[in-house]
């Protein structure tokens, strides 16, 4: 066959072909429901915000920001989030004032918060656990409803009083001291030296509450356990508590030059350290400071893991602009980068 006829049976060919693939393309969308047109238009898995926009980079870039002051409080775990992120939210979004309100008469904590907020006392409310189902129905006897948008990742540290001869514990161990089960550190491979546990009571927040449900098994404290009031307050105690340990949010515990963060383990010899290895001696210390082990939070080895939550009221007026619009301003890659330099893992 000569070239000059095999062009036009190519080219029919090649019409025919096109054909049929469109017409099975066709075919198939028709059977099996897919949108063509929505996979043809690219990712649709871009990153969102709160409000369901694409994912903003930079605080200026947020829309739908309301002007005003709104009150926000709640976790104490919070607290390196608004020493380092919103006061460059502030210098950013002068239109969108924040006061941070500490309870009148409790302890300021994810659930007081979350209480202030049902009660019409924030605007929005910054939790270290989610919310809770009675939370939700006392929501909803006002006439609202509540939504968590997490916005960072935290976990636990365990600390101990820097000269204590331990090298690590369990998770299972770590609630039998608790729950008074282990009450001398001989029982777990170190010095024979009375154990004394410190804790926040589980009134004053989210961590403990965590705490409690996750490590406990929701069993009461042993009566061994002294409460103290603040976590600044307890690392304080436990570097004069020969025998001393203490769990806290993982940014507050990690950097401290005066207590000793253990690694912690599902099973005995697995452990994982919250601190990126080298671990840095308390004599070093201020010099150089143990840092997050970052990877091991986000991909979840490190046991003892959660979210933090802003928790908004979902009411149709200003409060809930108001939240939304916090929490976008976190999941913005700036305000991740932040929440990183606060000590926190980001979330996306």
């Amino acid at each position: 066959m000569s070239q000059k006829n095999e062009i036009p049976i190519l080219v029919l060919s090649i019409l025919i072909t096109g054909g049929l693939v469109a017409g099975g393309l066709w075919w198939f969308s028709r059977k099996s429901g897919l949108d063509l047109n929505k996979i043809n238009s690219g990712n649709t898995n871009t990153p969102q915000t709160a409000s369901g926009q694409p994912n903003a980079k930079t605080f200026n870039s947020v829309q739908d920001i309301p002007t005003g002051l709104f009150n926000y409080g709640g976790s104490t775990s919070w607290a390196p989030i608004r020493l380092v992120v919103d006061p460059v939210i502030q210098g950013l979004r002068p239109e969108f004032r924040l006061r941070y309100v500490e309870p009148s008469n409790a302890s300021p904590g994810s659930g007081t918060g979350i209480q202030s907020l049902i009660n019409g006392q924030l605007s929005f409310a910054q939790s270290s656990r989610p919310v809770l189902d009675q939370e939700l129905n006392r929501a909803q006897q006002r006439g609202f409803s509540l939504k968590q948008i997490p916005v960072a990742i935290d976990g636990l540290a365990v600390a101990v009083n820097p000269n204590l001869n331990i090298a690590a514990l369990t998770i299972d161990q770590l609630k039998s001291i608790y729950t008074g089960k282990i009450n001398n550190w001989s029982q777990v491979g170190g010095p024979n030296i009375p154990i004394k546990p410190y804790s926040r009571r589980i009134v004053d927040g989210g961590t403990v509450e965590l705490f409690v449900q996750d490590i406990l098994g929701g069993q009461a404290f042993s009566s061994n356990v002294e409460f103290i009031s603040t976590t600044t307050q307890a690392l304080q105690k436990l570097a004069d508590s020969p025998g001393g340990i203490y769990y806290a949010s993982a940014p507050e515990v990690v950097p401290q030059c005066s207590i000793k963060p253990l690694p912690l383990g599902r099973t005995q010899g697995q452990y994982i350290a919250p601190y990126q290895e080298t671990f840095v001696l308390p004599s070093e210390c201020p010099g150089k400071r143990n840092k997050l082990n970052i990877e091991a939070f986000k991909s979840g080895k490190y046991p003892i893991t959660r979210n933090l939550f802003v928790v908004v009221k979902q009411n149709g007026q200003i409060e809930q602009q108001a939240g939304v619009a916090y929490a976008n301003l976190l999941l913005t890659e700036q305000g991740q980068e932040l929440i990183t330099q606060a000590g926190f893992v980001k979330i996306r």
